[in-house]
């Protein structure tokens, strides 16, 4: 297989073409046999993440689940992270971000300067979200997302695998890319994942705590994300490539 520094838009794309075909089990077979022990699992404990880590869990219970603690997620989601380490009794490894960059931020901006404007709130992304995710795949050659092609019109064509050119062009993989709403569901009900309860409560995409709202009915599955801003902007920035 490539090296991590020979990987580039054709190989990848390759790699993406067999791999579309392939359930999510496979995808991630194929991600840790190639690039264990350099690859991990970015997870923020949505429905959808806890999917991928219940079949990692299958494959190789040591790749290296990871999250990003901006300092204001929900409780309920603080609650499936430890759900989730202590029924595969595996380690979640917590990144925080820059302590002198938050408190710099508040002390000018205050407490919800995210809310201002677009700018504003990428800046506040980018210090809580971005610098952190930036640190975690140090070292890494591939990492793992649970992002599907229903969520968002900015997702509508992702690939099982992509060219992660924001992060030193490593490997980027969707293994439940294709996967409806419903499938997550099915799967989560069927295996008894513990989940975070605010899915019950009619929040199907989690984020920050003053950053999410429950959606109303007909709106879209991301519609409770920066409800203020249009639905073209509504990525965090750890899924944009650059230029985008």
């Amino acid at each position: 297989m490539p090296t991590a520094q020979a990987w580039n838009e054709n190989s990848v794309s390759e790699v993406a073409k067999r791999l579309e075909s392939k359930d999510a089990e496979g995808v991630l077979r194929w991600g840790v046999e190639t690039f264990f022990p350099r690859i991990g699992f970015a997870s923020s404990f949505g429905a959808e993440d806890v999917v991928v880590i219940d079949i990692l869990m299958k494959i190789n219970r040591e790749v290296t689940i990871f999250t990003l603690d901006t300092g204001r997620l929900p409780e309920e989601t603080y609650e499936v992270m430890d759900q989730i380490r202590q029924r595969y009794t595996v380690p979640i490894t917590s990144y925080f971000p820059d302590k002198a960059a938050v408190e710099k931020l508040e002390r000018e901006k205050g407490f919800y300067s995210f809310r201002q404007s677009v700018e504003n709130r990428k800046e506040c992304c980018g210090i809580r979200k971005v610098e952190p995710l930036n640190r975690a795949l140090q070292g890494l050659e591939a990492w793992i997302t649970g992002l599907r092609r229903e969520q968002a019109v900015t997702r509508s064509g992702l690939p099982k695998a992509e060219l992660d050119s924001a992060h030193r062009n490593i490997v980027k993989l969707n293994p439940i890319s294709d996967w409806t709403t419903d499938q997550v569901w099915d799967y989560l009900r069927k295996n008894q994942i513990p989940y975070n309860k605010l899915h019950d409560r009619n929040y199907p995409s989690i984020g920050c705590a003053p950053c999410t709202r429950a959606i109303k009915p007909g709106e879209d599955i991301r519609a409770g994300r920066w409800w203020w801003e249009l639905p073209e902007q509504k990525e965090c920035g750890l899924h944009v490539k650059p230029g985008h």
